[in-house]
């Protein structure tokens, strides 16, 4: 053959690599390798092996990452520590949750997966939840003939997975983000697809009660009233680690708001997002007791509620004494003068306050003048948002300069500042 050469002839090692990979399956073969042979074999790995295999033994950022780019098309690995490990198996995690079926699906898929994945899952984040495949007509009448129809058929089979048994079993898990609803159901609409039950609320609360190290809960768009408020905070109190809670795009009245009042104080809350509920002037009163009383809240979003006068100026008249307060939005609160008019008295004292938004709100000609009267000597606000609340415009131009002028105040601080020593 005149153009055989001993180039074409593979070495031995590669012949034992090729094979290491051909067979890693059933004789997964890594650590004993050379760091050399090592990176041969992550190279050339299937991404399609199964993950008992690869889950615990391959920690290689960039086999990892190839997992990530075949199976997705957007990857930012900046919203998972930087880590396509992380990221795989929280994405892969979230994917077997949102399709879940109750009564369909085996759980086994979630089960077994626990211990590949408890490691590496430090937030979960599940847009939808999907209800169990509903019984045919006739078994629906017959049970609706037996329970009797007041109960509503649906409720009491409408329940969706039980995060209990996965939550507690993630040990490092920190941030859980929840919606129950159903994404993409076009025709097929029902309103029973986005059912919170009862017992959902219940095997809710107690999982998250015992995931001691979650730092950040969000329920959201998911039809959560006063008395799932109140079942949610009897067991968030005194949680040790919580520090942001947001159950914005539901249904919370006064009730349940004051039971979160009574949970900022028996937490370590520092982030509370109420935006687009129902409370009305009782709860915001409820929250401002609770915040005249807070050292640790810093930031509080009610945008998108009732509140009105009585519950701004009970909110004012707390922040006249909270020391810890940085943010708040009153945004589309239906609030008017007399709210501006305390907000004077607020911003001439409070100290710490360095973003307020008013927007769409009816504060009027003399509200903004109060409240420019008021930021004559404020150094601290750094954001002010008064847009459409009928404030004048030039006093709308003289407060943005003095919050301009205090906002480059800030930043020559930060410049100034030593950077910090490294631990």
């Amino acid at each position: 053959d005149p153009e055989w050469s001993l180039a074409t002839v593979p070495r031995l090692t590669e012949l034992c690599l090729q094979h290491i990979v051909h067979n890693f399956e059933r004789n997964p073969i890594l650590d004993r390798l050379l760091p050399e042979h090592q990176r041969k074999v992550l190279d050339k790995l299937s991404t399609d092996l199964p993950l008992a295999v690869t889950a615990n033994l391959i920690s290689d950022e960039d086999y990892w990452k190839r997992c990530c780019t075949k199976r997705w098309q957007v990857c930012d690995i900046s919203s998972y520590g930087d880590s396509w490990k992380r990221m795989f198996f929280e994405r892969h995690l979230e994917n077997i949750l949102k399709y879940f079926i109750p009564n369909t699906t085996d759980p086994n898929q979630v089960l077994e997966l626990i211990p590949l994945c408890k490691h590496y899952v430090r937030k979960l984040e599940v847009d939808q939840f999907l209800p169990p495949v509903q019984v045919d007509q006739k078994e629906e009448r017959d049970d609706l003939s037996d329970t009797g129809s007041d109960f509503g058929f649906g409720e009491v089979s409408m329940h969706h997975y039980d995060l209990g048994v996965l939550v507690t079993a993630l040990p490092h898990l920190e941030e859980l983000h929840l919606t129950y609803g159903v994404k993409d159901c076009g025709m097929n609409f029902e309103w029973n697809l986005f059912n919170f039950t009862h017992q959902d609320c219940c095997n809710l609360a107690v999982a998250v009660k015992m995931c001691h190290n979650l730092k950040v809960f969000k329920l959201t768009r998911s039809k959560v009233d006063d008395n799932k408020t109140k079942l949610l905070v009897r067991n968030l109190l005194d949680h040790p680690c919580l520090v942001e809670l947001n159950l914005s795009h539901n249904l919370i009245r006064d009730k349940g708001a004051q039971a979160v009042g009574k949970l900022i104080n028996r937490s370590r809350l520092e982030t509370l997002d109420l935006c687009n509920n129902q409370i009305r002037h009782l709860g915001a009163q409820a929250l401002a007791q609770a915040l005249a009383e807070n050292s640790t809240l810093t930031s509080l979003n009610l945008r998108l509620n009732s509140v009105e006068d009585e519950g701004g100026e009970a909110i004012g008249r707390a922040l006249l004494t909270n020391t810890t307060l940085k943010s708040i939005h009153l945004g589309s609160n239906s609030l008017s003068e007399p709210t501006a008019t305390l907000f004077s008295q607020v911003l001439a004292q409070n100290t710490t306050l360095t973003s307020i938004n008013f927007s769409c709100n009816h504060l009027g000609l003399d509200g903004g003048k109060q409240l420019l009267d008021g930021l004559a000597d404020n150094k601290a606000l750094t954001e002010f948002d008064l847009r459409l609340t009928e404030v004048d415009q030039e006093t709308e131009y003289l407060i943005h300069q003095i919050v301009w002028a205090n906002r480059e105040a800030a930043r020559l601080r930060s410049l100034q500042q030593p950077p910090a020593k490294p631990l």
